[in-house]
């Protein structure tokens, strides 16, 4: 799992908990470095941080890679997992990095955004080639990624023979899977998340 720009939190671990249920083992990637997460931050460090990972495409597919394998061969050490059945989640921000980890070949059966920034490439015209199935939920009426980018998500998959489905939730803001947004462009509402929660959990029953 890739978490928002709050990285590894006490918020974003609860989502994972939610996601995981009693059906899945939920490994979450710190894409920000130790101790990020674990004070808050002004809506200004919150970007900032996430820019300099969103910028940096190397860094971001290297980030990622090395904690994918390093989770996942320690919960295949300890026998957690199906290592077949492997799919990545990724909220915001996290579904942007999840997604260029895809593009890059990462071996997930399946992906799934929530309301995803940056969906598109951060280096134009980078080959897509994404293995498995992808899963969007997304808002109409979401202010920071508008349907343009969401569009040009779409046109992407289908050039690349994706496998894709979109989800779109009618005027549905930012940040409805997260508790904590309530105001403006990012707001939460239960009964949405609730809704994609129970989508995702019927994609990866098809799907892994």
């Amino acid at each position: 799992m890739q978490p928002d720009w709050k990285g590894v939190s006490p918020d974003t671990i609860g989502q994972a908990q939610t996601v995981a249920g009693r059906d899945y083992v939920v490994l979450m990637i710190d894409m920000f470095g130790t101790g990020y997460g674990d004070k808050p931050k002004t809506q200004p460090e919150l970007a900032a941080g996430m820019r300099a990972v969103h910028q940096d495409l190397p860094f971001t597919l290297a980030c990622g890679s090395k904690g994918y394998d390093a989770l996942l061969a320690e919960a295949n050490a300890l026998g957690l997992i199906d290592p077949a059945k492997k799919a990545a989640i990724g909220y915001c921000a996290g579904g942007g990095f999840a997604l260029e980890q895809a593009r890059a070949g990462a071996d997930f059966k399946g992906v799934v955004v929530f309301h995803v920034t940056n969906p598109n490439p951060v280096v134009a015209a980078t080959p897509c080639n994404i293995k498995g199935r992808v899963l969007a939920i997304h808002g109409s009426a979401d202010p920071i990624t508008p349907k343009l980018m969401i569009d040009a998500l779409e046109d992407e998959l289908t050039k690349a023979n994706v496998d894709w489905q979109l989800m779109m939730f009618g005027g549905a803001v930012h940040s409805f899977c997260d508790p904590t947004a309530n105001a403006g462009p990012t707001r939460y509402d239960e009964k949405l998340c609730r809704k994609s929660y129970m989508l995702m959990r019927d994609f990866f029953a098809e799907t892994l």
